[in-house]
């Protein structure tokens, strides 16, 4: 598959979703668009035993951000609930966006099943800067 069907989601959830919501989420909402390449979250969500067994099913690493890293990024549809449990007015959106690299949002926020996921294209390697640890890899 070409690298611009690579997909980095950001990815959202309650505590009560389990693996098999969030590989339904994930699922639902890409519809053969491309291929999952990383899944981002917060930090506190990112050793989440849900996450880290859909990211096995899915075959793909897990990325992290700190909420201010996070309440850093512009995106379409904050939210102040989330603002107000974590400290970021995104999670998916923001976490999509600063994995693919900058990319652009190619699916804003989508939520099922308490499971939020946004997905960016990857910037190409040589469109970013070979350090930026936040590239997907």
């Amino acid at each position: 598959m070409p690298p611009e069907d690579d997909l980095c989601l950001g990815v959202g959830f309650t505590t009560s979703a389990t693996a098999k919501d969030i590989v339904a989420a994930v699922n639902a909402v890409l519809r053969g668009q491309g291929k999952v390449v990383v899944l981002a979250t917060a930090t506190a969500k990112a050793e989440s035993p849900a996450l880290l067994a859909a990211a096995d099913e899915l075959n793909v690493p897990i990325a992290s951000f700190a909420p201010d890293v996070l309440a850093r990024v512009q995106v379409p549809s904050p939210s102040s609930r989330v603002e107000n449990a974590i400290g970021t007015a995104s999670v998916a959106e923001a976490a999509a966006i600063l994995v693919s690299g900058g990319g652009r949002l190619v699916l804003a926020k989508t939520a099922r099943d308490g499971v939020t996921v946004a997905a960016a294209r990857k910037v190409p390697s040589s469109l970013n800067n070979s350090d930026d640890e936040t590239e997907c890899e």
